[in-house]
């Protein structure tokens, strides 16, 4: 293997024939275009992997037989978000890099190669960084990955409310938000948004009444009232009283819970509003924080006609390295194989100790999620969503925002 001028000319007309055709090129074909690049240099061949929705699985695009993302060297990778590197069967290397557009996980890139150098290792890196980029720009367009990696036939309600989630995770230097959701392919009315704008972190998680497709609509239309208030600069309250609004105007029979909060990331300030829903939970140096972020009852969304007033706004102040957990109700009355419920204690627990022993956020929530199932038997008799909310700012700040 060499790094010589022709070689190193080559891979980038390669990687600028992929950026220049990526809008225009069928997304089967991104496979293809990986192991050209990746032969042409002489580094090696190349297999592009994804996860299915409920991360158990890597799937490879091009067919094949799928890889779990447990106890496997492709889950590794993928669960750590790091390069590892093994000898292969054949007696060369296997590499795994994983693909990742911004926070979001998305899959594998396998390299197997005779020998390996750092040149072929950037490159490598390079190249999975914008394959990253590539199938995030074609997932919304084409069904090819979607039918690659389903394991599963998903139902209408559960079609219609993924086509308006974010992705399961957004983050910073300062803050990461991810979510996991289940049942995966039978959804009926949890929701949750997060957004980055401006130094500041949008998120909510909703809860609409019911397991149908009417309960879609009305966690759908509470997401679109949300966001359309959010860009229309709406502070919170108001921002709460459009959701209220679209719900009473539009689904006029149903109601959703939810919480909305926003987080300044330069001060930790956070404001919150609770609609019927469970009172996020704060975790400060390993232990919940008890009723932090509790607050006064109030009325679904779409029921405001109950209260009398408006609704409250609640403020906290984070400090560095708390995580704020929000969750449906799904979560904590699921019953295990002798009836016994899986409880708010044991949810907070199996978060504590999982960030204790290093592992990042969206594994967290991906593990949790997969405990949650297992004492289902794989099933759930309502909808579970857990939302995770790590500050983690780079230096210590003063209310104000100046470095402490």
């Amino acid at each position: 293997m060499t790094s010589d001028p022709i070689q190193l000319n080559l891979g980038e007309e390669l990687l600028e024939e992929f950026l220049t055709r990526r809008r225009t090129f069928d997304p089967a074909d991104v496979p293809a275009m990986a192991n050209r690049y990746t032969e042409s240099l002489g580094i090696g061949s190349s297999t592009v992997y994804l996860a299915d929705i409920q991360q158990n699985l890597l799937f490879p695009i091009s067919g094949g037989p799928a890889v779990p993302i447990e106890g496997t060297l492709a889950g590794w990778a993928f669960r750590t978000s790091s390069l590892r590197v093994a000898e292969s069967s054949g007696g060369g290397l296997a590499a795994w890099f994983p693909l990742i557009d911004g926070a979001e996980r998305l899959g594998v890139l396998l390299l197997e190669a005779s020998a390996l150098d750092r040149p072929a290792l950037r490159r490598c890196r390079m190249l999975a960084g914008l394959l990253a980029m590539v199938i995030t720009s074609k997932r919304d367009t084409s069904d090819s990955y979607s039918r690659t990696t389903r394991v599963d036939t998903m139902s209408l309600p559960a079609e219609m409310l993924r086509a308006f989630l974010p992705p399961r995770t957004v983050s910073t230097d300062q803050v990461v938000s991810t979510a996991v959701l289940e049942p995966a392919y039978n959804l009926g009315g949890d929701a949750f948004d997060h957004s980055l704008a401006a130094g500041v972190l949008h998120a909510a998680v909703l809860d609409a009444m019911g397991h149908d497709l009417a309960s879609g609509l009305a966690a759908a239309v509470a997401l679109a009232a949300c966001r359309n208030a959010r860009r229309n600069g709406a502070d919170l309250p108001d921002l709460v009283s459009s959701i209220d609004d679209a719900l009473i105007e539009w689904i006029p029979d149903r109601f959703a819970t939810g919480v909305f909060l926003r987080l300044d990331l330069a001060t930790g300030t956070l404001h919150w509003s609770n609609c019927g829903h469970p009172a996020p939970l704060l975790i400060r140096d390993q232990e919940v924080v008890t009723d932090a972020l509790s607050s006064a009852p109030e009325p679904p969304l779409g029921l405001s006609g109950l209260m009398e007033g408006t609704r409250s706004t609640n403020t906290a102040s984070l400090h560095p390295g708390d995580r704020v957990l929000l969750y449906t109700d799904g979560i904590i009355e699921a019953k295990g194989a002798h009836n016994e419920l899986f409880g708010l204690e044991r949810f907070a627990d199996f978060v504590i100790r999982a960030t204790a022993a290093g592992e990042m956020a969206p594994e967290a929530l991906r593990r949790l999620i997969h405990a949650l199932l297992g004492d289902q038997g794989s099933t759930l008799t309502d909808d579970a969503t857990i939302m995770m909310i790590e500050w983690q700012p780079p230096f210590p700040r003063n209310a104000d925002g100046s470095p402490a």
